[in-house]
C-alpha cells in the first residue's frame, strides 16, 4: 500500500532534486542520510511507476518514490 508522505528536498541549479527527510504522518521527521541510487522503477508492493530513490535512513534503506509529483513510500517500511 502506497503511503503518501511529504517530503523536505533540495531542488539544485542542476534540476536535480535531492530528498533530505521524510516527514511521515505521526510528526515524525526522518533525515535521509545518504542516497545511494536514483532509477525510473516500478513499486513492486505498492504498484505505480516513477523515481526510486534508495535512501539511507539510520541503519535502514528504504524506497522513497516520486510519482507524478507526490512523493510515497510502502507503508509497511518506516510506521
Amino acid at each position: 500500500m502506497k503511503q503518501f508522505v511529504d517530503v523536505i528536498c533540495l531542488n539544485q541549479k542542476t534540476g536535480q532534486i535531492r530528498p533530505l527527510y521524510i516527514l511521515w504522518e505521526n510528526g515524525e521527521k526522518y533525515p535521509i542520510d545518504k542516497i545511494i541510487q536514483i532509477i525510473p522503477a516500478a513499486s513492486l508492493r505498492s504498484g505505480g511507476m516513477g523515481l526510486r530513490f534508495t535512501c539511507k535512513i539510520g541503519n535502514s534503506y528504504r524506497y522513497l518514490f516520486l510519482e507524478e509529483g507526490k512523493w510515497f513510500v510502502e507503508k509497511t517500511q518506516l510506521n
